[in-house]
């Protein structure tokens, strides 16, 4: 293997000057923290904004079946995971609106052969990671991608992260324009801007060609783009303030339509307003949503026209636009139709759900679908080949972690099939019910909670075989998983969506997913689905089935699915979930103890299995259990439109979850809300007991809410994210008991 030196000398001449100099810089800082002479606080914000992330890797090897490669990539599985010198971590890729060549694949096929596992993951951001890279040789993987245009920089870490945009752009038959030139101008206006270095958290920008599709899923990102065209003139709707995470937020519109040179302008003065005046110190608060919701919209559309009044004049702001106005794309082989050619068997029902017909007659797209967005090395070095040969430079990753392959001649479709297929890349149902979307979770995630990925192709093993996916209604519907709240898998905006979380049951922690419904993917990303009720892991394949089925038997016409949630009501659908909330004893049933995929039992992090004083935990289990219901009554007050109830509900709940914790040591508490709200406060969360950060967070809205009292005025949009709130509250409580009994010692 190369030195690092030896690669620089190599590729000095090919890399971009500002990419090569901020390798080298990069290279001495490793060097200097190797040393002991930079703070490990301060060298792994570093190491973020250059890409590389630590990872959970002892749990790495459970989920797929390269476990005997990865662990020869995990040098010594006793170290902590912390320590990003003592074990292999992640690196992160941006490919800015998911635009990739032949020439750069096969260097990404090079550095994870080379660096990690010989695979390439696919993220719903449309980066590429690559995982179990020991981060001595993030630094010449870092050269090599930048010899081909390819850079890790802000791909983690406070800054601006890949900026995505819809797969189809420029071959979309309903888009106003092809957005790609317009994001790749943002991409390389904002990367290492100096008035986008100063942000309290991640900044996630979209852009669509259209409002009525999925495209960039421009409502839950921090700024998203709407092309449109008016009296002959490109233009953009600008969106603010959406985003996911444990409060999700739709966008809001700040620019009803501005002409397309305005674009940069008005995203390097959103970049200003939020880092000087975004949250720095709560991270929770941190996302720019938190300060238009606090400013207002109106205020903060004041603030930005006042700084884009005083900008100095850059000259880049409209640089691109001449280039993009002429962008076209280079098909390799003129577009030719089928004309009656031979067909090989199961190209049919491939075409019929890979293949999309281009705007531009004779041509398609075609889409290798990736299951859990992973593709070897080999696999990646072959698929350029095909590339090369049929699509040229004109391929991108998706948002659902898949490859798309545009202007392939319809002419070459069954050669095209036949090609992926002895790769291994030839599985269709690309865009349905069985193209599941799924984060790392517990594989590699060290936020992970429960195992995605094992949920993940569970469901799309049992649903590949089940007859009444075949049912149109049914076989549209998306399904989003997220090992944890955090929502890296979209959970909010799929039809059916799960993230992880976990219960303890007779002392036991038991892997659960909350089941989340009626999330709308169209529109770019048009309404958030609502959490309904936590299940275990085990039963989760069995709720996907009663929902589907009772979907394709329930709908009236041809009703949505969103519509036949709403019809339902929460009630009802807690009902019918209800059987399969019941865990059966260790003793009676230890599957439901361990996670998809894993031989091991059921785990989170440093958590343990154990229990405190017998009583006590059962008693709080049963109280946890009672303040789950009352966030859920929440939820249905918000459905009734019933903001005032649903507000006090939430409220409630929470109390209620505070006071089963206080009474672990003060049993006879009493319940009330003072005392209750006091006693929290100076037990769990002053003493940081209850965590620090994130987990710290999960307070803040029951002590707001408390020394604020209910709102004046009933607010629908206040009581929503109070209700969600309230469930992520009572979650972390009960992560809390299981870290209490873990660190105690107790064992079962």
């Amino acid at each position: 293997m190369s030195s690092g030196t030896e690669w620089r000398r190599r590729l000095i001449d090919r890399m971009p000057e500002d990419l090569a100099e901020e390798i080298d810089v990069f290279e001495a800082q490793l060097e200097l923290r190797r040393q002991g002479r930079v703070d490990e606080r301060v060298f792994a914000e570093t190491r973020l904004r250059r890409g590389a992330y630590g990872q959970r890797y002892d749990n790495g090897l459970r989920h797929d079946g390269e476990s005997q490669k990865r662990l020869a990539f995990s040098s010594d599985l006793t170290k902590g995971p912390d320590t990003f010198f003592d074990a292999p971590g992640m690196l992160r890729i941006k490919i800015p609106y998911g635009g990739v060549t032949p020439e750069q694949l096969d260097v990404l096929a090079e550095c994870a052969e080379e660096y990690s596992d010989s695979i390439l993951h696919i993220t719903t951001r449309q980066d590429v990671q690559l995982h179990f890279i020991h981060l001595e040789d993030t630094v010449n993987t870092m050269r090599r991608l930048a010899s081909v245009d390819i850079t890790t920089r802000e791909a983690c870490g406070n800054g601006v992260r890949n900026i995505t945009g819809c797969p189809l752009a420029g071959c979309c038959k309903t888009e106003s324009f092809d957005v790609s030139p317009y994001a790749d101008a943002m991409f390389r206006f904002l990367l290492g801007h100096p008035d986008c270095q100063d942000f309290g958290r991640k900044f996630k920008i979209a852009f669509s060609g259209c409002k009525e599709e999925a495209c960039g899923l421009v409502m839950m990102h921090d700024f998203g783009a709407i092309a449109e065209v008016r009296d002959g003139k490109r233009g953009f709707s600008i969106w603010v303030g959406g985003g996911l995470g444990t409060t999700p937020y739709q966008a809001k519109p700040i620019y009803e339509w501005v002409p397309v040179e305005q674009l940069l302008p008005i995203s390097q003065a959103i970049g200003r307003v939020f880092g000087r005046l975004g949250e720095k110190k709560n991270r929770n608060r941190a996302r720019i949503k938190f300060l238009i919701a606090k400013l207002g919209e109106e205020e903060f559309r004041r603030l930005i026209d006042a700084e884009l009044a005083i900008l100095p004049h850059d000259d880049r702001w409209t640089s691109y636009l001449p280039g993009a106005e002429a962008w076209q794309d280079a098909p390799v082989k003129p577009g030719a139709p089928l004309n009656g050619a031979a067909l090989p068997e199961g190209f049919a029902e491939w075409r019929r759900t890979n293949v999309y017909d281009q705007k531009q007659a004779g041509y398609c797209i075609v889409t290798v679908a990736l299951p859990l967005g992973d593709i070897t090395s080999e696999q990646t070095r072959l698929l350029a080949d095909i590339a090369r040969k049929y699509v040229g430079d004109n391929v991108r990753t998706t948002v659902e972690q898949n490859i798309v392959l545009r202007y392939v001649a319809e002419h070459d479709l069954p050669a095209v099939y036949q090609e992926l297929t002895a790769i291994g890349l030839g599985e269709g149902g690309a865009g349905t019910i069985l193209d599941i979307t799924s984060c790392p979770g517990t594989d590699t995630c060290k936020l992970g909670i429960s195992a995605s990925r094992g949920l993940a192709g569970e469901l799309r093993t049992r649903l590949a075989a089940a007859s009444w996916t075949a049912d149109a209604a049914v076989e549209g519907l998306k399904i989003k998983i997220s090992g944890c709240f955090n929502s890296c898998g979209q959970h909010h905006v799929a039809d059916i969506g799960f993230f992880g979380n976990n219960r303890k049951v007779d002392g036991y922690s038991v892997p659960h997913f909350q089941v989340v419904l009626g999330g709308k993917w169209q529109e770019n990303a048009g309404s958030y689905g609502m959490a309904v009720g936590a299940i275990p892991s085990k039963r989760i394949p069995e709720v996907v089935q009663t929902i589907t089925t009772r979907f394709a038997a329930d709908r009236n016409g041809d009703e949505s699915f969103q519509e036949w949630i709403a019809r339902l009501g929460k009630k009802e659908i807690a009902a019918f979930l209800a059987e399969y909330k019941a865990v059966p004893s260790h003793d009676e049933d230890r599957s439901f103890y361990v996670d998809w995929g894993d031989a091991r039992e059921y785990s989170v992090g440093d958590i343990g299995i154990g229990e405190c004083a017998g009583e006590v935990i059962s008693s709080t289990t049963l109280e946890l259990t009672a303040a789950e219901a009352e966030a859920f009554e929440a939820q249905v007050a918000l459905e009734d439109g019933d903001a005032a109830r649903a507000d006090e509900l939430a409220y409630s709940s929470m109390l209620l979850a505070a006071w089963a914790l206080v009474r672990t040591e003060w049993f006879d508490v009493p319940q009330e809300p003072d005392v209750v709200v006091k006693e929290f406060k100076e037990r769990f969360v002053d003493t940081q007991r209850f965590g620090t950060g994130q987990r710290a967070g999960f307070a803040r809205p029951l002590f707001e809410r408390h020394a604020e009292g209910a709102p004046a005025t009933p607010n629908a949009e206040l009581a929503r994210i109070l209700a969600s709130e309230a469930q992520l509250f009572i979650d972390a409580v009960h992560q809390f008991e299981i870290r209490e009994a873990g660190a105690t010692g107790a064992v079962v």
